[in-house]
C-alpha cells in the first residue's frame, strides 16, 4: 500500500469514526435536538438507541486490527445508516443542509472502505 494510499485510508477513517462517535452519543443520550429531528423524520425513539449503539460497535470494529469479516459488516451498516437517513431526509422535504452531514459520512466511508490496507480486508475465495 502506497503512502499516498495509507493518509487517504486514515484521515477518511479518522473523521468518519469522529462522525459516527459524535452522532451515536448524541443519540445515545437521546439529545433534544435529535430527539426532535427523529420525530420529525417519523421514527420511533427507541431507534436513537438502536442507532447508537450500532454506531459504536462499527467504529470498534473499524479500528480494532484483525476481523475482516466484522469489519465489512460495520462499513455496510454504516453505508445503509447514512443512505437511510439520505433518503429519510429527502422523503421528509428537507433542505440541503439536512443533508451535509449524512451524505459527508456516506463519503467517508466508502472512502475508508475503498482504501483500507489489505490486513484489513476480506481474502479471496478461490474456486
Amino acid at each position: 500500500m502506497s503512502r499516498r494510499n495509507k493518509i487517504i485510508y486514515w484521515v477518511a477513517t479518522v473523521w468518519l469514526c469522529l462522525g459516527m462517535v459524535s452522532s451515536g452519543i448524541v443519540q445515545l443520550i437521546h439529545l433534544k435536538e435529535e430527539v426532535d429531528l427523529m420525530t420529525h423524520l417519523g421514527y420511533p425513539l427507541y431507534f436513537l438507541t438502536i442507532l447508537g449503539v450500532w454506531k459504536m460497535l462499527g467504529v470498534v470494529a473499524v479500528l480494532v486490527p484483525k476481523f475482516p469479516l466484522v469489519k465489512e459488516w460495520a462499513y455496510a451498516g454504516f453505508f445503509i445508516a447514512m443512505s437511510g437517513a439520505i433518503f429519510s431526509h429527502f422523503a421528509a422535504g428537507d433542505g440541503a443542509k439536512e443533508f451535509f452531514g449524512p451524505v459527508l459520512l456516506l463519503v467517508l466511508t466508502v472512502v475508508s472502505w475503498y482504501f483500507r490496507p489489505a490486513d484489513r480486508k476480506l481474502l479471496p475465495v478461490n474456486r
